[in-house]
């Protein structure tokens, strides 16, 4: 089975609101977790980093 590639983009911000990646929108736990996750927890994450990132560019001082 193939691997999904990390959200991460190599920024590492953890400023943004609850304590998200500006980069990738990921908690510091989630970052930790991801090679650990099973497929089925990373496509349900990814869909709501999607949601994440329109919120981090919407809103980027919260």
């Amino acid at each position: 089975m193939k691997s999904q590639k990390s959200p991460c983009i190599d920024v590492c911000v953890f400023s943004g609101p609850k304590g998200w990646c500006i980069g990738c929108a990921r908690t510091r736990q989630e970052c930790q977790q991801w090679k650990t996750m099973k497929p089925y927890d990373k496509n349900k994450l990814e869909k709501a980093l999607k949601k994440r990132l329109h919120q981090l560019k919407s809103h980027p001082s919260e």
